[in-house]
């Protein structure tokens, strides 16, 4: 029995390629979406990219049966109080994320969620930014998020409780499935998954294997189901070294430190599939 989703209204901030795919997951299943963000082209694109979204997850079967989308409201600015919820989904990197969450900290009322889709940097870091930092709690959804019913959910020391109790409840309906992990740099999936994608970018660098090779071996061999360096691209390889230099600050650890192909690739704009190109190449970008 899965939680009633008319008593759920979210914020989601940040139309990038996550935030959209939050939105995705959420309209999917009934719960009515804010989205937000500052560039009107990038709610323009998300506009278009919902749809095609929307359709892909139903033509997947990742849809519950008749249940009609959520509403969704596309704006530059946060105005709208009445949520149950306000998930943070802009770029990695500390200093806007915290800048963001102070704004908001200031504009929602006390108690309500605000969870970050931060991919590694420490929730009770980013928690000191809020005026009531027991209202922040980490989940990490994965992309495609609306293809994706698994996520690591990260309770900061100072999470509250009720912070936590209303999480579950929206996840439950958004029939995703939640793994609760203790709060620490890159979290485990990203801990785990971020430094064996700077090998492999490594591996590709010092011209031992070429990418397609490289993931046909991670898949054919070791059971990864899509190969780390398309996963490096689904990513986006500019988020992947903002994450990786997160976890180099934090840890110190030389495997987190991102390798020089993938500083190469971001600076020639090559970010993945939402640029058309990264280690593969992907035709028309997605933003």
């Amino acid at each position: 029995m899965h939680a009633d989703r008319s008593s759920h209204r979210l914020a989601v901030l940040g139309a990038g390629v996550m935030g959209t795919s939050i939105t995705t997951m959420a309209l999917g299943h009934g719960v009515p979406v804010v989205l937000v963000d500052t560039d009107e082209n990038a709610l323009d694109r998300a506009r278009t990219t919902i749809d095609q979204q929307l359709r892909h997850a139903r033509l997947m079967g990742r849809l519950p049966d008749g249940v009609p989308p959520g509403e969704s409201t596309l704006t530059s600015r946060l105005t709208d109080k009445d949520l149950t919820a306000v998930i943070e989904a802009i770029t990695e990197q500390p200093e806007a994320k915290s800048a963001l969450l102070s704004e908001i900290g200031e504009t929602v009322p006390p108690g309500t969620p605000v969870i970050s889709n931060t991919s590694g940097i420490p929730i009770d870091e980013l928690a000191s930014a809020l005026p009531r930092p027991g209202d922040l709690v980490g989940t990490h959804f994965m992309n495609p998020a609306y293809l994706i019913d698994m996520v690591e959910v990260v309770r900061g020391p100072r999470t509250d409780d009720t912070t936590l109790d209303a999480l579950m409840s929206l996840l439950d309906a958004l029939r995703r499935k939640a793994v609760v992990v203790r709060d620490s740099p890159g979290f485990v999936t990203s801990r785990l998954l971020h430094p064996m994608i700077n090998d492999a970018a490594r591996i590709v660098d010092e011209g031992v294997a070429s990418a397609e090779d490289v993931d046909i071996l991670m898949r054919g061999c070791l059971g990864h189901t899509t190969g780390p360096l398309r996963t490096a691209d689904m990513i986006g390889l500019d988020n992947l070294v903002d994450a990786l230099d997160a976890l180099f600050a934090r840890t110190g650890d030389p495997a987190h430190e991102p390798c020089d192909l993938l500083r190469r690739k971001v600076a020639e704009g090559d970010f993945g599939a939402k640029s058309g190109r990264g280690f593969f190449d992907h035709g028309k970008a997605l933003t």
